[in-house]
């Protein structure tokens, strides 16, 4: 039994597939028939030709083929044949009508062909084309009335209208559809359509129910049950006007299929058996005002409804629905088009990643060290042939020097090369034994000062196509990575986290609040991302005080509130947004001055939040003061700011600053960058100092002391930098000052000393008033004066503590 099992299993599942490859099959045979082949083209005219309204008013057929003439002028020939069929099926008066309208409209049409803004003249032909037949036919039965004239304006008014409808639900009629979704205009256009054809089958019945009613209410149960109680009341109302304008006595049917498709709509989540119930609820109801002659038909219309209702496949339900707002199928058409979207410039974003990764490395390629490259056996080769070239040529010793003893010639002249290079001028022996064995000694050592310099300036060049490859390297790659974490940005998706979700729903229902919506996109480590819709009834700050606690013991993370919008009204939607606090939290405290008290200072300063965690501040120094170093240290950091917001590694980023400023002026104009950036989780800090003043460090009562020696940007191309790192722990204070401050105390020895001392005498540990004395002693110390820019900053590093605390949950219970 047990082996046979499977064995039963595998056949249902081949039996299953196999009905679900017939059922496609007849899908795919039934839309190549209708959609591609054209019949549905063809079933429409022959209704249209049929209808009729308000007795004898017949604008259907011309704005019908006005619309093909437009969009599938393809099967225009055998559309009109069945419209001229559908109409000779009702009387010859009808057939005659709309084969005179359609050659009117098709000579006018034709006429005016190569005209340009056909879409704007087209509902003018078929209003001259409707008013040409009832002329014709007009003049023939006899004189023409006031209401005759009346019945032609309002006929061919119409048909002008019904074009604009058609147009917006023709072409989805088309083999290859060119929208993904429809709007609620086009909604209405199509059921405006469908309920023209619905008359064209007036005065068919089975069983004396009417085969238009049964469609009409099929229409409104199908429709109900996938776009709610708007769509069904909207689609009832739209059908039951147009069938009671092509029959009087179908006046009641407005009421009864706008109530039936609203009814339907509301008992939509009963599935089908909820969404009939509410068809045969209104039909009930309606038809209690009539007659009891009259009510079986009227009863069976409404059961044969249900049933095509009932029997209709719910894969034809499910591709109908992609096409209506606001249904599950509509939105995950959507989400899959955006993630095709997202998948596809993910894609195009890690392909450029790949081509700066690649020209990154092109850049590097044969890069090797600058000693190796300049004093290959090539270049010397090269070096010395020209010197050859203009003092031995013509010299009578040149077999003997180059033929016989070429070993002995080669090393003289090398080693004289080399003593230049080094020292400027040949060493006493060098020169001695070159003047014993060259008769043109003095000649070919001057020729060799001379050639030494261009060898000296390629040299150089070299050296900075080198140092600028490696740089272009180096910010290529930068841009790669953040080109590469920004697709694996763009990949992430809004993730299912079940078992988290229900731990915030119970815990919440147990604290009496109310979730309507909870969206959980990140549970990272220090990078929740999470939002929720609630209702409450007076709120009081239950984010902070009870649901961000909460949040905190459920993921073992501190969550703090990130944004919040609260309805104004009772029972409210409110939304809000939760994300990971930080570990520790930075206070700043900043002081500064102009040299000699004026109100331009050439020092900058800044504080970024990069991000992820980090927390950046920094001081740049202009040389000199005024405007134009204000402007120096001001370019800087505003380069900073940009560059280190992308994403860019920080060493990088300065590297890049560096060679815009040393390229953008040649006027001996530098500024320095003292940078710390903090990283919030774990309070560990790096320093990137350049030509900068030294940093400080108060932990308690100790001082401690960080500094880099090196220029400020802009003096030279290429530079080493240095990024220094310190564990920085709750209530420590990092001390940041330009040169103004440092070197500001003149006339003592030990300017580090004093600073340090100065600072371990404040008892205060409030950063601003850290940076208001500091920057007070300095000016004290100078009686007043300010002799230079100076610049402050302080910032306090402590440990992040909630305002709320946890409280305790129930959520284990469930689990």
């Amino acid at each position: 039994m047990m082996e046979t099992l499977p064995r039963i299993q595998s056949k249902e599942t081949v039996d299953e597939k196999n009905k679900l490859k017939l059922r496609s099959k007849i899908t795919a045979k039934m839309k190549h028939i209708l959609v591609e082949k054209g019949w549905i083209l063809y079933i429409v005219g022959f209704l249209l030709g049929r209808a009729i309204i308000l007795s004898s008013v017949s604008p259907f057929t011309v704005a019908f083929l006005a619309t093909l003439w437009l969009v599938q002028r393809h099967n225009l020939f055998k559309t009109i044949l069945a419209m001229l069929i559908g109409g000779f099926t009702v009387s010859i008066s009808q057939g005659a009508h709309i084969g005179i309208t359609l050659i009117s409209f098709l000579f006018l049409a034709n006429l005016f062909y190569k005209g340009n803004k056909q879409q704007i003249f087209i509902p003018i032909f078929v209003f001259l084309s409707t008013g040409i037949s009832r002329l014709f036919l007009f003049s023939i039965s006899g004189k023409l009335t006031h209401y005759d004239w009346m019945f032609l304006i309002v006929e061919g008014f119409l048909g002008a209208v019904l074009v604009l409808i058609f147009m917006q639900c023709i072409p989805l009629l088309s083999p290859k559809r060119y929208k993904t979704t429809l709007t609620n205009e086009e909604i209405v256009c199509i059921i405006i359509l469908l309920a023209s054809v619905l008359t064209g089958m007036i005065g068919w019945d089975i069983y004396n129910a009417s085969i238009e009613q049964i469609f009409s209410r099929y229409l409104v149960l199908l429709l109900a049950f996938i776009g709610g109680a708007a769509i069904g009341s909207t689609v009832g109302v739209v059908a039951g006007l147009i069938l009671s304008l092509a029959n009087v006595v179908n006046l009641y049917q407005i009421g009864l299929l706008a109530f039936s498709g609203l009814l339907g709509g509301l008992l939509k989540e009963g599935r089908k058996l909820g969404v009939s119930i509410g068809l045969l609820v209104g039909t009930l109801l309606v038809g209690l005002y009539g007659d009891t002659i009259h009510f079986i038909p009227f009863l069976l219309e409404s059961l044969f409804a249900i049933c095509l209702f009932l029997i209709t496949p719910a894969n034809w339900i499910k591709k109908i629905s992609r096409y209506i707002p606001g249904t599950e199928e509509y939105t995950m058409e959507q989400e899959q088009y955006l993630q095709k979207v997202r998948n596809i410039t993910a894609k195009r974003v890690e392909e450029f990643s790949g081509v700066f990764e690649a020209l990154s490395k092109s850049f590097l390629t044969n890069d090797v060290s600058l000693d190796d490259e300049l004093d290959t056996k090539q270049e010397t080769d090269i070096f010395l042939s020209r010197i050859t070239e203009k003092t031995c040529q013509l010299c009578f010793m040149k077999q003997r020097c180059w033929q016989n003893q070429f070993d002995q010639t080669y090393s003289f002249m090398e080693d004289l090369k080399d003593d230049y290079i080094r020292q400027q001028e040949p060493s006493p022996r060098v020169k001695k034994q070159f003047e014993n064995y060259c008769i043109k000694s003095k000649k070919v050592m001057h020729k060799m000062e001379e050639e030494l310099t261009y060898f000296e300036a390629n040299r150089k060049l070299k050296q900075q196509v080198l140092k600028s490859k490696r740089l272009v390297a180096e910010q290529l790659q930068g841009v790669s990575e953040v080109m590469e974490d920004f697709a694996v940005e763009i990949m992430k998706e809004r993730k299912q986290h079940e078992k988290q979700e229900e731990q915030i729903f119970y815990s919440l229902h147990q604290m009496g609040l109310e979730v309507e919506k909870l969206d959980i996109f990140r549970l990272e480590k220090g990078n929740v991302d999470i939002e929720m819709t609630l209702v409450f009834s007076n709120y009081h700050g239950e984010a902070s005080k009870l649901i961000a606690p909460a949040l905190s013991e459920i993921l073992n993370e501190t969550i703090e509130v990130k944004e919040k919008e609260i309805s104004p009204f009772p029972h409210g939607s409110s939304f809000i947004k939760f994300g990971s606090a930080r570990s520790f939290v930075v206070t700043t405290g900043m002081a500064y001055a102009a040299k000699g008290g004026g109100l331009i200072s050439g020092d900058s300063h800044t504080t970024i939040e990069l991000g992820k965690g980090k927390f950046a501040l920094a001081i740049s120094d202009g040389m000199g003061n005024g405007k134009r170093a204000k402007e120096e240290s001001s370019e800087s950091l505003r380069l900073l700011h940009k560059i280190l917001q992308t994403g860019i590694p920080e060493k990088v980023a300065i590297k890049t600053i560096n060679s815009i400023l040393a390229l953008r002026t040649t006027e001996e104009m530098f500024a320095t960058l003292d940078l710390a950036i903090i990283n919030l989780h774990n309070a560990f800090v790096q320093f990137l100092k350049i030509g900068s003043s030294p940093t400080y460090i108060k932990r308690g009562n100790t001082i401690k002391k960080l500094e880099v020696a090196n220029l400020p940007m802009g003096i030279i191309q290429e530079f080493d930098v240095d990024m220094i790192g310190e564990q920085l722990h709750s209530g420590d204070i990092l001390i940041m000052m330009s040169d103004g401050i440092y070197e500001g105390p003149k006339g003592i020895e030990d300017n580090d000393r004093w600073v340090q001392q100065t600072i371990s005498e404040m008892e205060t540990d409030d950063s601003q008033e850290i940076a208001d004395l500091l920057l007070e002693e300095v000016v004290r110390f100078q009686n007043g004066a300010i002799e230079d820019d100076m610049t402050v900053l302080v910032a306090k590093v402590d440990k992040y503590i909630p305002k709320w605390s946890p409280i305790p949950t129930l959520y284990k219970e469930v689990l």
